[in-house]
């Protein structure tokens, strides 16, 4: 079978079919990537909220002004990791974001691709 409109590429027919599919799989690869770091991100964002839910929860058993030299540190450290989780999961969203509407654009253009990709 013969390829519809073949290109060379170092000697080898490579049909714009062929070069699609690379392109999606491709980008589902970098999608797969950042679902990674979203995962991460949620993590990163859970572990500040686990620490000050125990804090919250054994705070009858010590007077916040005895502890302040412990308390003031780790209350920033859990801010600074909130913080970084929740930049972690907006870029991680705003990427996928990108990545569908690349992937629905290589849909319309390619017949093939929309049979594959649901």
């Amino acid at each position: 079978m013969k390829s519809p409109s073949p290109h060379k590429s170092g000697g080898y027919a490579v049909s714009v079919e062929a070069l699609a599919i690379n392109e999606a799989q491709l980008i589902l690869a970098e999608k797969r990537t950042t679902l990674s770091v979203l995962r991460t991100g949620i993590a990163v964002f859970a572990l500040p909220l686990t620490v000050l839910s125990f804090l919250i929860a054994t705070s009858r058993y010590y007077v916040v002004s005895d502890v302040l030299y412990f308390l003031i540190p780790v209350l920033v450290l859990c801010a600074i990791l909130g913080f970084l989780g929740a930049y972690l999961i907006v870029r991680s969203a705003v990427k996928i974001r990108r990545h569908e509407r690349h992937i629905e654009a290589l849909k319309k253009q390619h017949s093939l691709l929309s049979s594959l990709i649901e």
